[in-house]
């Protein structure tokens, strides 16, 4: 009895645990495998998307394949693939694909265009992708580290395709590191960026403010 009564302790701690690192904001929360998302059907993308990265999900073999597609559990329907055909934005990923390598759900779970926001050519391909490869080098180092990405709804660039896909005027990443209790934010600009990553960080508290977008779980840890 006593074992059943540790057993299920655990894995409540651990459903808690999962839950207590998800951030706040309105919107629809929708789950996959590896990663959790707020969707925003005002502006046709996630307002959020989080998920726990380990050296494991780096290290994996999954193949990219760019099957970009609707998500399914998005009740109200997500964008879709030709919102952002002849846009002259990219689908920029929330959750990196090469974050995504531990099988192949979870490679093409990545490719959810609710895991996709308009990017600045320059910007997802520029600092944004320095970004996301930084993050799986400080994963490397610490194991583990949960993460959340994220556009900011304000200086919008306009809108895309049928679905009328709003453009974000920045993005945030925001990584905490569980071991040492350590939050690392960024806010950077949707456009061609020449300064060095670690210009673009700011603390927690700026993010919530600006996004509208809040960190309880990651605030009680500091």
């Amino acid at each position: 009895m006593k074992r059943t009564l540790t057993f299920l302790f655990i894995l409540f701690s651990i459903a808690a645990q999962a839950q207590y690192w998800l951030p706040k904001s309105s919107g629809e929360i929708v789950k996959h495998k590896y990663y959790t998302l707020s969707y925003n059907e005002e502006e046709e993308q996630a307002n959020w998307v989080a998920y726990k990265l380990t050296s494991k999900m780096i290290q994996g073999l999954a193949e990219r394949k760019n099957n970009f597609k609707a998500d399914p559990k998005v009740t109200t329907g997500s964008a879709s693939l030709s919102d952002y055909k002849g846009s002259g934005y990219d689908r920029g990923h929330l959750c990196p694909a090469a974050s995504m390598k531990i099988d192949q759900q979870a490679m093409s779970e990545s490719f959810y265009m609710s895991n996709m926001s308009p990017q600045v050519p320059a910007f997802n391909r520029g600092k944004w992708k320095s970004l996301e490869a930084k993050v799986r080098k400080l994963t490397l180092k610490n194991d583990s580290l949960y993460v959340v990405s994220g556009p900011v709804f304000k200086n919008m660039k306009g809108e895309i395709g049928h679905n009328k896909v709003s453009v974000p005027g920045y993005y945030f990443k925001v990584i905490f590191f569980p071991r040492q209790k350590k939050t690392l934010a960024y806010l950077l600009p949707n456009r061609k960026i020449e300064k060095e990553i670690d210009t673009f960080i700011v603390p927690l508290d700026s993010i919530q403010s600006f996004s509208n977008v809040y960190f309880k779980g990651f605030d009680n840890a500091l």
